[in-house]
């Protein structure tokens, strides 16, 4: 496992729940700021049964990239989001100041 592989699944692993982030902010968090594509990659080859809370990593405009993939990802990213008590508005889209993970803040 590269480095920055080690460093998106340590940064994911400290996302709180009912929290959100970006594949961007992830990505600089673990020293690659352009690299967002490349945390999206290392997420979706994830073992299913994996405990890495994968679904608190949106798009940078608060929604769902999972929503694309064949694999159904979209409606359970969503669904666990929800668990959490995380709201998506009409657009389906996390908007709400209050469910972003910012770690200088948290």
């Amino acid at each position: 496992m590269s480095r920055f592989q080690e460093a998106v699944i340590h940064t994911v692993a400290q996302i709180p729940e009912g929290k959100v982030t970006t594949n961007g902010a992830v990505a600089a968090l673990a020293g690659q700021p352009r690299a967002a594509r490349g945390v999206g990659w290392i997420l979706n080859r994830l073992k299913p049964d994996t405990d890495l809370p994968w679904w608190r990593v949106v798009n940078r405009e608060g929604g769902l990239s999972t929503l694309k993939l064949p694999t159904g990802a979209g409606p359970l990213q969503r669904a666990r989001l929800e668990a959490e008590g995380v709201r998506f508005d009409s657009e389906g889209r996390v908007s709400e100041e209050r469910f972003w993970w910012r770690p200088d803040r948290d």
